[in-house]
């Protein structure tokens, strides 16, 4: 028999730990609707148009439902942009790498808004390559059986425990991809043994996964690799976040978006667009209205009034509920627990436009560089800015498909992992245009990346260079108003991650999160599918 302590507590993580897998109900959502009535009785304010926001303005569009999406830059996207440089000689991509964008929920979301037939998905030639002072080991597309056996080459006293450890994450993968097909569906009773891969690391960190599989270190290591697209290393990061999402990679490949990531963030907007809704750029969100712990309108900057029925922040959830709510408005115990949460890392990012086209000099698309000092070791380089020792990576968007760059050019992103904390101290002097100190050290830390890459990946990369340009933590904030430039919302800590990530339900009725700071947090698929997990729970609330 179960005990009480498990019926109750650990029905709760297991709710919490679908709860992001869950396929949306079209049934459920045309009863809602119709239960509902006139859709223009529900006129929805989404406060950001990053991909979260859009998203879930797309769905909520499409069943006839008022949006006003309000977006401080001039284009929607949020990370999921690019710019020009070079008098439009390079277009560079803000943040994409690889995403997982086939057999998933982002195929499904793109199905069901109506856009993925207008989305191209260049598939990476592998999903990256990992690489430190001692070895370097290709992380092949859609192959984990070679994959292991390139790591057991290089390790062959761990052999076993490397293919056991890759077998659990594709095996965790594939339960929550189950019950995803299941549409959520599962008894509580039988979880442990339905799905006993989930089960097992429910409470565990990556590090303790590891620990249950290999001992060398640079084995650890090695399979920790991708420990940078989730903001943490081993010690602090979800076993279970890491490996849905990295097990997902290994068996379903990742994928790059042509021509840029704005792509995919345009389509959307006319998604919202086409179907009757607004989206409001260049100006900010100042206030959310609350009369009788039910939302009721949203304040501009310029003074315009949004009246709402329903509010969707897809802005920083520090700054909606510390600057948007007024003081009270939140219950004191949930003010506490969001406090203790803590931004994510953010990025210093350098992208070079060459001269010449670099393909053949360089073996991989995208490389990450680590000190092999180790993953802890090398995380703590990111939070204090150690940019001449921490690792960093780099990515030849050429070798994602034919025509990238211009003939006869190329297109780099040198990227380092980068707490907030080195670049505070230029903050009120950014912000007040008094940018001289802050400009020198962001040379310097530029020259330094460029000359890191030279050394270890590209001879001679400084003679080739035609652009270059930068951006550190502030100028993340500065475009996405995000809190300390956060680049995956808060962080994925064991507190705050899938098993007991922040709800995207407030306790303000009609209040709700979408994007990186919500559930299921950051990332092209996550930030997706807490737009449409929202849009599900707007709809059962209106009409359930």
């Amino acid at each position: 028999m179960f005990s009480k302590r498990f019926t109750r507590r650990s029905f709760l993580t297991i709710s919490a730990m679908t709860a992001a897998a869950v396929v949306l109900d079209w049934k459920k959502v045309e009863a809602w609707a119709n239960n509902m009535g006139p859709g223009k009785n529900y006129p929805t304010v989404i406060i950001g148009a990053g991909l979260g926001g859009l998203c879930c303005g797309a769905y909520l569009a499409r069943q006839g439902i008022p949006v006003t999406i309000v977006e401080q830059h001039r284009i929607p996207g949020g990370y999921a942009t690019a710019f020009e440089r070079g008098m439009g000689k390079f277009t560079f991509e803000v943040s994409l790498h690889g995403m997982s964008a086939k057999n998933n929920a982002v195929e499904r979301i793109l199905q069901n808004l109506g856009v993925l037939n207008q989305i191209e998905f260049a598939e990476l030639p592998e999903i990256y390559s990992f690489k430190t002072p001692a070895y370097e080991i290709r992380v092949p597309q859609r192959d984990p059986e070679t994959y292991i056996d390139r790591l057991a080459k290089l390790f062959p006293d761990e052999v076993d425990g490397i293919r056991e450890f890759v077998n659990e994450m594709i095996a965790i993968s594939d339960e929550a991809d189950l019950i995803h097909h299941k549409n959520g569906k599962f008894f509580k009773l039988f979880f442990p043994f339905q799905y006993p891969s989930m089960w097992r690391v429910r409470n565990k960190t990556l590090e303790d996964m590891l620990n249950d599989h290999v001992q060398t270190p640079a084995v650890k290591d090695a399979l920790a690799g991708l420990w940078g697209y989730y903001g943490l290393p081993p010690s602090q990061l979800s076993a279970f976040y890491y490996s849905v999402a990295t097990g997902g990679y290994l068996k379903n490949g990742s994928y790059y978006i042509k021509p840029r990531s704005q792509a995919l963030s345009n389509a959307l907007a006319r998604v919202v667009e086409t179907n009757g809704g607004k989206i409001i750029y260049g100006k900010k969100a100042a206030q959310i209205h609350v009369d009788k712990n039910a939302v009721t309108s949203v304040s501009l900057e310029d003074a315009t009034v949004l009246h709402a029925k329903a509010v969707v922040s897809n802005a920083s959830a520090i700054t909606t509920f510390g600057q948007m709510l007024a003081p009270g408005v939140l219950p004191e115990n949930y003010v506490t627990k969001i406090n203790s949460y803590k931004p994510s890392l953010s990025t210093f990012l350098v992208w070079l436009g060459l001269n010449v086209d670099i393909r053949d000099r360089v073996s991989c698309y995208a490389t990450h560089m680590s000190s092999g000092s180790g993953s802890e070791a090398d995380y703590l380089g990111c939070v204090n800015g150690d940019i001449e020792k921490g690792p960093f990576g780099v990515a030849l968007y050429d070798k994602a498909f034919e025509g990238y760059s211009r003939p006869g050019t190329s297109s780099l992103m040198l990227i380092f992992l980068c707490g907030y904390g080195p670049w505070k101290k230029f903050e009120n002097d950014y912000k007040a245009g008094n940018k001289d100190a802050y400009n020198l050290e962001k040379d310097r830390w530029t020259r330094i990346l460029i000359r890191r890459s030279e050394e270890t990946l590209i001879p001679g990369l400084s003679s080739l260079i035609d652009v270059v340009e930068a951006a550190t933590p502030l100028t993340n904030q500065r475009y996405t108003a995000n809190t300390s430039g956060a680049i995956y919302g808060f962080e994925q800590s064991m507190d705050n991650a899938y098993m007991t990530r922040i709800n995207n339900q407030t306790p303000v009725d009609g209040l709700y999160l979408a994007g990186a700071w919500g559930n299921p947090g950051g990332g092209y698929e996550g930030v997706l599918r807490g737009g449409e997990v929202t849009f599900q729970m707007l709809m059962e609330s209106w009409g359930g």
